[in-house]
């Protein structure tokens, strides 16, 4: 009888397993047909939903359940997904987890009705109201590609931001096979999900069927990108070389070109950090922006939490991060301190601008916080450990958790926080995740009087600090769509 009870619970549980496997697949075909027909993008309680597997979205169900407490079944998200597609949406942004649960509890008996009465502000494509925005990509380093990468994911009805040229300072015909190449293939991120074909007669590459144009250029004045059909640009410069706001002013000179948002901490212009203090920069009348720094963009979120809540007293910043090409592969000479030793095979303690950084996205953090950096030989993946005293205490460390998650959930900061359960988080885990603070909520640690605390959160210095200049890209060019967060 035995025998019999464990082969009848197993046939139970693969087929409940194989029965969520065929709503998972119901759910991937509804969220393609309503990307690349409507141009609405869904979303599962931040994460998206696009090009992911199957058992990736049945991960993301687990995580409903054990993070944002909302347990709901793949079979009736699959099912208002499906409602979805038979409602005249204006080009938005929904999240399916969150509309799902709703329903849930609405405990409606018509998804369309219920459908019809959430989203009447999204019916109608009068509510779509913008066009999309040029951008140029100057520079096609690390940062470039990625920003290539993602800029050319959303295409057609819905569009936000058009990817048209990209500038390097030379372009020889074999300098644009090998940059296509480098975009194809990525040692870090893998390959690319997508079409890249490089065009050589006429100087551009083709990804995903969009001709992007490439350009040599020696100064940022010298280009008219009104000869290759772009128009009011926003230039991305992933440079490095220009930070001051007079030399990156002279890309305003340049005919075609608008607004320009520098991928670094600038000097004299604004440094932004999305989702912290993107609104209170006057766009209207400001043209020149930083993003700041990955490093920043990781830590402010948590702080700011932790700020507006209990009030930080003071506090010490330790970056553990991964190398990057500014130092050596092998012992050389170098500029800075410490960094001409072998980024490969040694931990390299170095400085970093974060701590004061931070008070140009949290102006009420000047002078509070100290930090330092160790470079470690990592490709990608670093860690901000974060040591602060508290203005008022917190009761213990469950109470400290659930302060930083309910911030991943709600509110302004859902999709910079990653609230993190996961007890064997490591660096390489994180690479990929669309949020520039991935919170590791194992590693807290609470002083018994509950007035100092250590917070650990994890960032990928790359994908992640590059989703946040997207963000603000489409912010200072006011190309927002229709958010249901």
């Amino acid at each position: 009888m035995e025998t019999v009870a464990a082969n009848a619970g197993y046939e139970t549980g693969l087929q409940n397993y194989v029965d969520r496997e065929r709503a998972a697949v119901d759910l991937i075909n509804s969220v393609g047909q309503l990307m690349y027909g409507k141009g609405v993008e869904l979303v599962f309680f931040r994460n998206h939903l696009l090009d992911i597997g199957i058992s990736e979205v049945i991960k993301l169900f687990n995580y409903a359940e054990q993070v944002v407490k909302k347990p709901i079944e793949v079979q009736v998200t699959a099912d208002v997904a499906r409602g979805l597609l038979d409602l005249d949406l204006a080009p938005s942004k929904i999240d399916i987890g969150r509309l799902t649960h709703e329903f849930v509890l609405s405990k409606s008996t018509s998804v369309q009705g219920f459908l019809n009465d959430h989203l009447s502000g999204f019916i109608g494509q009068d509510k779509h109201t913008f066009k999309p925005q040029d951008v140029v990509l100057y520079g096609f380093g690390r940062i470039g590609r990625i920003a290539a990468r993602e800029l050319v994911k959303q295409a057609g009805k819905g569009q936000q931001l058009r990817l048209r040229a990209i500038v390097t300072r030379t372009l020889t015909d074999a300098e644009i096979v090998k940059r296509a190449a480098l975009l194809r293939n990525d040692s870090v991120h893998g390959a690319f999900k997508g079409t890249v074909i490089e065009d050589v007669p006429n100087k551009c590459i083709w990804i995903n069927g969009q001709m992007v144009q490439l350009i040599a250029a020696s100064n940022p004045e010298d280009i008219d990108y009104t000869q290759y059909g772009i128009q009011n640009a926003l230039i991305i410069d992933n440079t490095g070389a220009f930070t001051k706001r007079a030399d990156l002013e002279r890309h305003l000179k340049s005919k075609g070109a608008s607004r320009v948002l520098l991928t670094a901490p600038g000097k004299e212009i604004p440094n932004i950090v999305y989702g912290i203090n993107h609104k209170d920069v006057d766009i209207e009348n400001e043209r020149i922006f930083s993003a700041a720094s990955c490093t920043t963009n990781a830590i402010c979120p948590v702080l700011k939490v932790v700020e507006d809540n209990l009030g930080i007293e003071k506090g010490h910043i330790e970056t553990v991060h991964a190398y990057t090409n500014d130092q050596n592969l092998l012992d050389n000479y170098h500029k800075g301190p410490r960094r001409g030793r072998s980024a490969a095979i040694n931990m390299v303690i170095t400085s970093t601008g974060a701590g004061t950084a931070v008070s140009k996205a949290i102006p009420s953090l000047k002078d509070k916080l100290t930090a330092n950096a160790v470079r470690v030989p990592t490709p990608n993946g670093s860690l901000a450990i974060m040591n602060l005293t508290l203005k008022k205490p917190i009761g213990d460390l469950a109470a400290m958790n659930d302060m930083i998650r309910n911030a991943a959930l709600i509110g302004e900061l859902v999709n910079q926080i990653h609230y993190q359960v996961d007890p064997e988080l490591v660096s390489s885990d994180i690479i990929g995740d669309t949020c520039c603070s991935v919170f590791d909520s194992n590693a807290t640690i609470v002083s018994p009087d509950g007035k100092s605390v250590v917070l650990y959160a994890w960032y990928d210095n790359e994908f992640g600090y590059t989703k946040q200049v997207i963000r603000l890209a489409k912010h200072v060019t006011k190309v927002r769509r229709l958010v249901y967060y």
